[in-house]
């Protein structure tokens, strides 16, 4: 099989006259990868054209060696789905939840019900195996959906915030079993999530998506490169050190007396001397920044019009909002 567990050309899915992805070309790998874009972002519709659940409008793809246009089927026998949302029966045990999961699936109620074992034991629900889902914690919740998902041994399992809501342990547990997941397991995650911390921790590459079109993908470490960036910690005139970097065309980010300064220009650490020299300015420390997912997320939609100081502010809205990128009014037919 390819190396590619998804790959797009040209996707595109109109409704009407609104655009909710714009001529895609995607190719995503074997591994871990993170789905991220704000609300409206096309997210949703992705997933549902690239399972066969709604037909593109235009361009095709493959997912897992299947072609997403005529063979919709076969590509969801080999997925498995984490949704946010909830999908449980609070009257239900976990044992019969995760193997009626099994038998929606095609198996045989006896295979569903061994597997539905292990695959509990997998996400640390063994000895909880049958009490009600009702009387589960959140994170006892999420990973009831994981093993939902994951029944069927799965090639690429999608997690959509797969952490959230969850306790430090219960996030602990649930963001290394996803790793063990891809590194032990062999296995493909495609995750969403608002917390860039999980992404980062559980993924080695990115998909941006914004307003439809493909704002960014590839290696995280490979990308923040476009934000590299000077750190210097300011004793004395800090605003007037900002004032006279940013009269000099750099770029400044500033958090107290600590700045950080766009590494673009040449000889940028002999302009940051040269400019608190000039000013009175005492820097007493100066080192290169290293960039996080959610520094380079917030630059990149800094540069699409965005004006925000964290991913949580662009991305944490109501499950409703992300249910489906149909514009509300629309009411024609879907092409």
């Amino acid at each position: 099989m390819s190396e590619m567990v998804i790959k797009t050309n040209n996707l595109t899915k109109s409704y009407g006259n609104h655009i909710a992805l714009d001529s895609l070309n995607l190719e995503v790998p074997k591994g871990a990868t993170g789905l991220l874009g704000p609300n409206g972002a096309g997210k949703s519709t992705f997933l549902k054209t690239i399972l066969g659940l709604i037909q593109a409008t235009s361009g095709d793809g493959i997912v897992l060696g299947h072609d997403i246009r005529t063979e919709g089927e076969e590509i969801r026998t080999k997925i498995g789905y984490m949704p946010e949302y909830d999908a449980l029966n609070p009257k239900m045990d976990a044992i019969n939840q995760v193997r009626y999961s099994g038998e929606i699936l095609g198996m045989h109620p006896t295979i569903a019900m061994t597997r539905a074992h292990k695959s509990l034991e997998y996400v640390g629900l063994g000895e909880q195996r049958y009490r009600e889902i009702g009387s589960f914690s959140t994170g006892m919740k999420q990973a009831t959906k994981l093993a939902c998902a994951i029944i069927h041994d799965p090639e690429l399992i999608i997690a959509d915030e797969p952490s959230n809501g969850l306790d430090a342990r219960a996030r602990e547990f649930m963001l290394n079993t996803l790793e063990v997941t891809v590194n032990q397991g062999q296995r493909s995650v495609l995750m969403a999530s608002h917390l860039m911390e999980d992404v980062e921790r559980v993924c080695d590459r990115i998909i941006l998506l914004h307003k439809g079109k493909l704002a960014a993908q590839g290696k995280i470490e490979d990308l923040k490169a476009i934000d590299k960036e000077i750190e210097i910690h300011v004793w004395k005139n800090a605003n007037q050190l900002e004032q006279h970097l940013s009269a000099k065309g750099l770029s400044v980010r500033r958090e107290g007396r600590i700045m950080r300064i766009s590494a673009e220009m040449d000889n940028i650490t002999h302009e940051i001397l040269q400019s608190a020299s000039a000013v009175g300015a005492q820097v007493r420390r100066m080192h290169e920044y290293e960039a996080s997912l959610e520094d380079l997320f917030i630059v990149i939609m800094e540069r699409l019009g965005y004006e925000v100081k964290s991913s949580e502010q662009l991305l944490a809205s109501p499950v409703q909002a992300r249910q489906a990128d149909i514009p509300k009014d629309y009411s024609g037919v879907i092409n």
